[in-house]
């Protein structure tokens, strides 16, 4: 007790209490991680079992059946996994790319620019959010039927240019991590617009940009709404969704070893990508690329840029 000992009764008290607390809150981070990751888990593990060990016995320990499990998988014909896959990738990597981009591109707009009805665009977008993607599927659809694109790409990707929540996420960052000071030296160096957005302002925003593109790739990635409408499983431009779906109606396809294979094949793309981006995520969310100076007493946030040749030191 020897630490409590220029301590009051009320101090200890206290003190007690907050280690209780954390002990609680810790206790319970751990349980929620071992809910959300033990699927998981439990989906790798059956990757390595047999049929028969999977309908008779349940255990977290590996199997053997892992590199046999994986062939039948890749080589099945029944079942285009690589290919749908290639789909899936195809359709993911160009959406969040694109989506992330436009998006920021319009918020960089409502935000560095003012001009009449600025605060209508911005309503507008926000009413376009609230809009159910059910309400317009079926107009949707028999627009690209009549336009002959429906077993296609283009409309898994066209309706992704448009994403009214990844607009107001990037237009949110930007108020609390985009000093207009910024934008304003580059215009003063002579560099246009377009210059400015892609080189300076792009690079600020790289952990708002990480994460927004992490929620778009995943969100397509997984997207079954679109495709189930727009193309059946055997097309050839069928992505993985639709192709994990058909494995409860492929009444002959009964090796479920190989099936918890074709599972692990949908996320591996997911755990890829996160652990690409998420450094940009740990780092600096809250201030982005603006650093302190440790040379300036009253503490203010430095931002360094390079427009052209020159260099500057803004505070903010």
């Amino acid at each position: 007790m020897a630490k409590y000992a220029n301590l009051s009764a009320d101090e200890i008290r206290g003190h007690r209490m907050l280690v209780f607390r954390r002990t609680v809150a810790y206790i319970v981070l751990i349980l929620v991680c071992i809910i959300c990751i033990f699927p998981f888990v439990m989906l790798l593990v059956n990757t390595t079992k047999d049929t028969s060990t999977l309908k008779t016995t349940f255990s977290l320990l590996p199997g053997g059946d892992f590199v046999r499990n994986f062939t039948n998988a890749i080589n099945e014909t029944k079942v285009a996994v690589l290919h749908s896959m290639f789909n899936s990738l195809i359709v993911a990597v160009i959406s969040c790319v694109t989506s992330v981009y436009i998006a920021t591109l319009t918020a960089y707009g409502l935000y560095a620019y003012n001009f009449r009805l600025k605060k209508a665009a911005f309503v507008f977008i926000m009413v376009i959010l609230m809009v159910p993607t059910q309400v317009s599927a079926l107009g949707f659809v028999e627009m690209m039927d009549a336009w002959g694109i429906k077993d296609s790409f283009i409309p898994l990707i066209f309706p992704t240019l448009a994403s009214p929540a990844v607009f107001f996420f990037i237009k949110q960052y930007m108020e609390s991590s985009l000093p207009l000071e910024i934008v304003e030296a580059g215009r003063i160096d002579g560099g246009h617009e377009f210059y400015i957005f892609n080189f300076v302002v792009m690079p600020i925003l790289k952990p708002a940009l990480a994460v927004q593109m992490i929620f778009q790739f995943v969100a397509s990635w997984n997207n079954y709404f679109l495709p189930q409408l727009l193309m059946d499983n055997s097309s050839e431009n069928a992505t993985l969704p639709l192709v994990v779906a058909s494995l409860q109606a492929e009444a002959y396809l009964t090796d479920l070893g190989e099936i918890y294979m074709i599972l692990g094949f949908a996320i591996i793309p997911l755990i890829v990508v996160y652990l690409c981006l998420s450094k940009f995520i740990i780092r600096g969310v809250a201030l982005g690329s603006v650093r302190v100076d440790d040379n300036q007493k009253t503490k203010s946030a430095c931002v360094e840029i390079k427009v052209g040749s020159v260099r500057y030191r803004i505070f903010v």
